[in-house]
């Protein structure tokens, strides 16, 4: 590790938590129905989409209305962008003329981008037109976004409420999320990412004359090259404030025209964890008790940091097979050193590991390096923070609701250690609130095993594998620890585009989003339901630095027991083999 790279990433942090600080009391005003300083302007719009729309804003929703009003707009969504797809041959703004997507690779999509995973098993530039990026792509990155952070309200009004049957208004709730928002912050972001050279446009493509002439497959001289454009800026600012992360290009963020410039970079890595950190900080005031966000934040932080670092220090400390045959990769004046496979040579080793880490804490899933070219320990890292359940950060609202069923598991856990009923911010957690807890962390892992576990013993499984040994395991491993946690990233030698993985892949992703939400909403409809309890003599306190590092250390445990075994037999076998 570099005294540069340390730098960088001190600097990302220090302005990330500087930035969701403001950002996080500004949500909580927007969700408590507070004015704001965008009222004048989003308040019309506000008031015209529910005229427009026949929706009573007034009117409370109980945990079941709520959950049926979410599944019906996710269920539109992944219908309309299904044949958006299918019928992309004979819908204008599309000057390559694309055909029509297959049927599994239209619904592995669909269902990707409504779950908030962005799974890509295609080339964005090859494969979808500039009418599907933004009315389809696009625009599910606003509504999956809004979904998760519409259910984490509904939590906090859950906590929040006393003997209560409703929790909100759902579509209350995903309106407010996508105007006073998302689309301000994605404004503000795209014209920034234009200033730093990222494409918006509609004419494609570009045509570039080549310095030397060359040879094509069949022998044909090639004077020229073509560079697909779009509008790829307004997409990218909201993959990234909506932990989205699908890329308009197949390169994602590690492409030129998506990401140019170091200043860029710096940006799109903020835009990821803006939202999901200043959540943190939403949960605190909304509750009137601002240390609770901060524990929450602090619980993050903790698991975070350290993950960094062991990813940092194997991808600074090169590949062992250059160090046996005496190439220099030490870090100096002249070259950035380390494993430099499959990295921006622009961005480096700091830059690589860093977006690596925060892409895969966060359900975001871009990336500007290809993880499949890390050393086996630095690829374990960001492995590990998906299996967690995506809740060191995680998705924009999902995270955070993910991450208070950990806390409600370390409370009933707490209870037991000194034999008192577990409460929680006043509210006392019986064993329903427990069972709907252990589903939402139970229910993503027996789907990443037991999906890796069917693709490792089927054909057409072991035919997408493109690397023998443990290092093909850890592909298909990643691939559904990917999927069923709604993170979208890749090991990119997983040839995933098979009708196999488009539909077991899609299957998980569904799964992963829209099971977890049931049980978070039905615990939230039982907390609003209870009275408040005044904390006594024995109400363990949940805001201090205890109680953080007994969340840190239930959270550990369950990843460690759960995904060891797994592991071992992936980037921890391929590591001894490794260094053997």
């Amino acid at each position: 590790m570099t005294a540069n790279g340390i730098l960088q990433i001190a600097l990302y942090f220090i302005v990330l938590i500087a930035a969701a600080v403001p950002l996080g009391r500004y949500m909580a005003r927007v969700y408590s129905g507070e004015p704001v300083f965008l009222s004048r302007l989003a308040g019309h719009m506000e008031r015209w989409i529910y005229r427009f729309c026949r929706i009573n804003g007034a009117q409370e929703m109980t945990w079941k209305t709520y959950a049926g009003g979410l599944f019906l707009f996710n269920l539109a969504g992944i219908i309309t962008l299904y044949l958006l797809q299918r019928l992309q041959g004979f819908l204008p703004l599309n000057p390559h003329g694309f055909p029509a997507v297959p049927p599994d690779l239209a619904f592995n999509t669909a269902v990707s981008f409504v779950t908030n995973t962005n799974w890509q098993a295609y080339g964005g530039e090859t494969t979808m037109s500039f009418f599907t990026q933004m009315t389809g792509l696009a625009v599910q990155n606003f509504a999956s976004a809004a979904s998760g952070m519409a259910v984490l309200m509904a939590f906090i009004r859950g906590v929040k409420r006393t003997l209560s049957q409703t929790i909100g208004n759902v579509w209350v709730d995903l309106t407010r999320s996508v105007i006073y928002i998302l689309l301000p912050l994605s404004l503000i972001m795209a014209l920034l990412l234009v200033s730093q050279g990222v494409v918006q446009t509609l004419e494609s493509p570009a045509r570039v004359q080549l310095l030397e002439n060359t040879m094509d497959e069949g022998g044909h001289t090639v004077s020229g090259q073509e560079i697909p454009l779009g509008p790829a800026a307004s997409q990218v600012a909201i993959k990234q404030l909506g932990t989205n992360g699908g890329g308009f290009f197949n390169a994602n963020s590690a492409h030129p025209l998506e990401n140019p410039t170091p200043l860029s970079n710096f940006m799109e890595m903020l835009a990821i964890l803006l939202i999901p950190a200043a959540l943190c900080i939403t949960f605190g005031r909304m509750l009137k008790d601002s240390k609770q966000g901060w524990a929450l934040l602090a619980a993050m932080m903790v698991i975070l940091i350290p993950l960094l670092g062991v990813c940092l220090f194997n991808e600074q400390a090169g590949n062992i097979s250059f160090w046996q045959m005496n190439i220099d990769q030490t870090a100096s004046s002249l070259q950035s050193g380390g494993n430099m496979e499959g990295k921006e040579v622009r961005l480096g080793v700091a830059n690589s590991a860093l977006w690596a880490i925060v892409t895969t804490a966060a359900s975001n899933g871009s990336v500007n390096a290809m993880h499949d070219s890390f050393t086996p320990l630095g690829g374990l890292a960001p492995l590990l923070l998906m299996q967690l359940g995506e809740i060191i950060f995680g998705g924009v609202g999902s995270g955070l609701y993910g991450m208070l069923m950990f806390v409600l598991i370390t409370v009933f856990v707490a209870g037991l250690m000194v034999g008192r009923t577990p409460e929680y911010l006043g509210k006392k957690i019986e064993a329903f609130e427990v069972k709907m807890a252990s589903l939402v962390i139970l229910i993503p892992a027996t789907v990443v095993l037991i999906g890796t576990a069917i693709a490792v013993v089927i054909n057409p499984g072991l035919v997408g594998i493109s690397n023998a040994g443990p290092h093909g395991f850890s592909e298909l491993l990643y691939a559904f620890s990917s999927a069923a946690n709604n993170n979208g990233s890749a090991f990119a030698g997983l040839n995933a585009n098979t009708i196999f993985y488009n539909a077991t892949l899609g299957c998980s992703m569904l799964i992963g989003r829209f099971c977890l939400m049931i049980p978070v909403l039905a615990a939230a409809g039982s907390l609003a339901r209870k009275k408040h309890v005044p904390a006594g003599a024995g109400t363990l306190p949940t805001h201090t630095p205890l109680f953080v590092l007994f969340l840190v250390a239930v959270i550990m445990l369950v990843g460690a027991l759960t995904f060891i075994p797994a592991l071992a037999l992936g980037p921890i076998a391929e590591h001894l083999t490794w260094i053997r």
